[in-house]
């Protein structure tokens, strides 16, 4: 996964005007969304009716049209300069190490809230276990309309589209704690949360485009094991909340605390990007 989407979101990034990356970067994940959405309910659905081999025959051949489609529809790319050790080069630059961070921290919110959803919503919302998946399908319709407003965001200024979406993140954890109790505000709250998570996507990634502009292919793939990075802190802490008896609402301000991490190593980024600016 993180080298395709990372070799993915170069690719992406070079078939657009400079001004439009960001846009084309969250197209790109618009697959990534669109498959949470749609291929996970569809997934179950033909393993329940025809087995769970049939899923992953259905997903072979999905790939193999991708393939084609891969083959068929993007355009033969140049050949990138320099070796294997001018990209890991890169990585001796401040500024790659603090997108990447940004990412692990910008993003570990997320999941946080979600690997705890459903003992929030039942254990403290009191909505029954057929209401998740439901309310999870909102949360993935947020998901795409965050990445693509991300995306445009992202086009018009990279550092304050980060600062935006990952302080509205951190707020809309908060909020999720305060109203887990309601369910039509849950609702509402949660499905705002999926919006601003995949909002944080496009501008986390073409970050750390601009950031290693030398070598970006191994620095965009590392930054997709960033978000996974991400992915593992949110659910191992917010876990560890659980533990020790902390209550169900507790992911959430764990959630927010990683969010204000974020924001802390994205100020700093932003602080770094301007002293190296051309006067």
């Amino acid at each position: 996964m993180g080298a395709y989407f990372g070799v993915g979101s170069v690719v992406a990034a070079d078939l657009v005007a400079p001004q439009r990356r960001a846009s084309a970067i969250a197209l790109m994940f618009t697959g990534l969304t669109l498959a949470n959405v749609l291929g996970v309910p569809l997934g179950t659905w033909i393993g329940q009716s025809f087995g769970w081999r049939s899923t992953f025959w259905v997903v072979v051949a999905i790939g193999l049209v991708g393939l084609v489609g891969v083959l068929a529809l993007v355009p033969r790319q140049p050949r990138p300069e320099g070796s294997l050790l001018r990209e890991l080069g890169t990585f001796r630059q401040r500024g790659v190490w603090l997108a990447l961070a940004m990412t692990v921290f910008g993003f570990a919110p997320v999941l946080a809230v979600i690997t705890f959803v459903a003992p929030i919503m039942t254990g403290v919302g009191g909505f029954s276990p057929g209401a998740v998946p439901a309310v999870m399908a909102l949360f993935g319709v947020g998901l795409v309309v965050g990445n693509l407003i991300g995306g445009k965001l992202a086009d018009r200024a990279v550092m304050p589209s980060i600062y935006g979406s990952v302080g509205l993140l951190t707020l809309l954890a908060v909020v999720v704690a305060l109203v887990s109790g309601n369910q039509p505000a849950f609702i509402v709250a949660i499905t705002l949360f999926g919006v601003a998570a995949f909002a944080t996507v496009p501008p986390l990634q073409t970050r750390v485009l601009d950031a290693a502009a030398g070598a970006p292919t191994l620095a965009s793939a590392a930054n997709i094991g960033a978000f996974n990075v991400g992915n593992a802190i949110g659910s191992f802490a917010a876990g560890l909340t659980i533990d020790a008896g902390l209550g169900y609402t507790a992911p959430a301000w764990t959630a927010a605390v990683l969010g204000a991490v974020g924001l802390l190593v994205a100020g700093m980024a932003g602080i770094q990007s301007r002293r190296l600016a051309p006067a």
